[in-house]
């Protein structure tokens, strides 16, 4: 097989009526754009002869300007590699290295942005949501996953994809994608649903994001759980919405506390089945309050059910939306949790009148979600292999969970509280008074432990202390000595 240059080729324009000649025109074309930096060292530059090809001259212009770009030092030739920009360039040449926007100079006129840009806080990683380890939220058991199953299917659908799969322009998605979802869906956790009622997402932050600009206007209030999720309340900031923090406790979001606080509320954002981030599961008696709700205030209610499938301790909890019988509830799910975060699939079922409005808005988003990864996904869930993963994770996760705990309890007695043990794949436990979360989980991120703190998941100023622990990456052998490890944070 012949090889194929990784190069690319830069912006050289050429003009054959210009005094400079060609090969003039070409070194200059190079020098620029290394000065600039948008050639860096060490980057390989295309050869003579496919150069002279992609600028329709001949190959002795160009082999001249190589030679001089050669000898004063900015390509460096490698035997049996190609030539490169050169990793030192000349003394005195200046490379911009950093290519952010420079800030706009004095007198360059109005710059201005969407207010609803506004809204939103400076967008900033924290330390502690930047690493893998012990105890960081959303991460699963990689090396558990069944990847040499999935590379055979993503080998299948790629040496032989079907026409829907490169030519479907469907905003909501993989039509036999959202058969299977439905399928799951509807034995999984009783929602009641139909394949034109689902529509697939890049995860549930996009849904949120679809559903906010369908339902909720600038102002409208929207009732959040308090603490709750951060990223769905960024998202409802970004839409000008009001937000309204109604407390949970242990059955959930207190119904009547929201009902006092905004009755008229346009929506109700609910993690029922494991709430995010305590872990409490919303009681029988609130799920029927807030639907009563809903249905007398005209409201809609936007379940995310974001890791329902591992439950250790009771049968899944059947969905809030599988009880709703007014059309009132938006479901969201998500694969993130069940398989891996980068796959960024998720699905919205939508009430049989809105599905318009969502395609709609999905148009005019992004179009259509990318098809691969959906053909690959309905040949992994009909084929057995969600459902046999499902069960395996469940089991891998209840073991972690209780070696979490038990470690827990083991060496820090009752000096902390712990939440949320019966579902999902993180635990919340909260922190003696004159502890400040925030400052131990970025001396701990620096030591390589990956401390969620709580606190920034409320919106009041009455703030819990206390920490989100991830246990789905950490095997069983492994978690005491986690433990350790944060015990001697908070000891310090």
């Amino acid at each position: 097989m012949a090889k194929v240059s990784q190069a690319i080729a830069p912006v050289i324009a050429l003009d054959r009526n210009a005094s400079d000649p060609l090969h003039k025109q070409i070194y200059d074309g190079f020098r620029l754009a290394i000065v600039r930096g948008n050639l860096r060292g060490g980057q390989r530059v295309p050869s003579s002869r496919l150069l002279s090809v992609e600028l329709g001259i001949s190959r002795i212009p160009v082999l001249n300007a190589f030679a001089q770009l050669l000898a004063e030092g900015y390509f460096e030739s490698r035997r049996g590699a190609g030539t490169f920009v050169s990793d030192s360039l000349p003394d005195g040449l200046t490379v911009c290295q950093d290519r952010r926007p420079q800030a706009a100079q004095v007198g360059s006129g109005p710059r201005p942005v969407a207010r609803r840009s506004l809204l939103l806080s400076h967008y900033e990683r924290p330390p502690w949501a930047s690493g893998w380890g012990a105890f960081s939220v959303h991460q699963p058991a990689f090396d558990r996953f069944p990847f040499p199953i999935w590379s055979s299917l993503v080998m299948r659908h790629s040496r032989s994809p079907g026409v829907a799969a490169i030519h479907n322009t469907d905003p909501l998605g993989s039509a036999t994608f959202r058969e299977a979802i439905c399928e799951y869906l509807r034995t999984a956790r009783a929602v009641q649903c139909e394949p034109s009622q689902v529509m697939v997402v890049a995860g549930s932050q996009q849904a949120l994001d679809i559903a906010a600009r369908v339902l909720l206007g600038a102002s409208s209030s929207v009732w959040i759980e308090e603490p709750g999720y951060r990223l769905a309340k960024n998202v409802f900031a970004g839409a000008g919405c009001c937000l309204v923090p109604v407390p949970v406790d242990q059955d959930g979001m207190i119904v009547s506390d929201g009902i006092k606080r905004s009755a008229k509320a346009r929506a109700a954002y609910v993690t029922p089945s494991h709430q995010y981030p305590l872990g409490a599961t919303m009681s029988a008696a609130r799920r029927m309050q807030l639907l009563n709700w809903a249905q007398t205030a005209g409201s809609w209610i936007i379940e995310d059910d974001y890791d329902s499938e591992y439950r250790f301790e009771s049968a899944p909890i059947s969905s809030l939306q599988g009880l709703d019988r007014n059309a009132r509830v938006v479901y969201i799910g998500t694969f993130s949790k069940v398989l891996f975060p980068s796959l960024r699939l998720g699905y919205i079922v939508i009430p049989h009148d809105l599905v318009h409005h969502f395609v709609a808005v999905r148009a005019a988003m992004d179009i259509f979600p990318p098809y691969l990864c959906q053909e690959v996904l309905t040949d992994f869930m009909r084929e057995g292999h969600f459902a046999r993963h499902i069960r395996r994770m469940r089991l891998l996760y209840g073991e972690r969970r209780t070696a979490l705990v038990e470690s827990i309890r083991e060496q820090f007695g009752s000096s902390l509280e712990i939440h949320g043990t019966q579902a999902g794949m993180h635990l919340a436990v909260t922190l003696p008074k004159g502890l400040n979360d925030r400052e131990i989980a970025n001396n701990a991120a620096r030591e390589g432990l990956w401390l969620w703190p709580l606190s920034p998941s409320y919106l009041g100023a009455k703030r819990r202390q206390g920490f989100v622990l991830g246990f789905g990456n950490t095997p069983v052998e492994e978690m005491p000595h986690a433990v350790s490890q944060l015990r001697a944070q908070l000891t310090r």
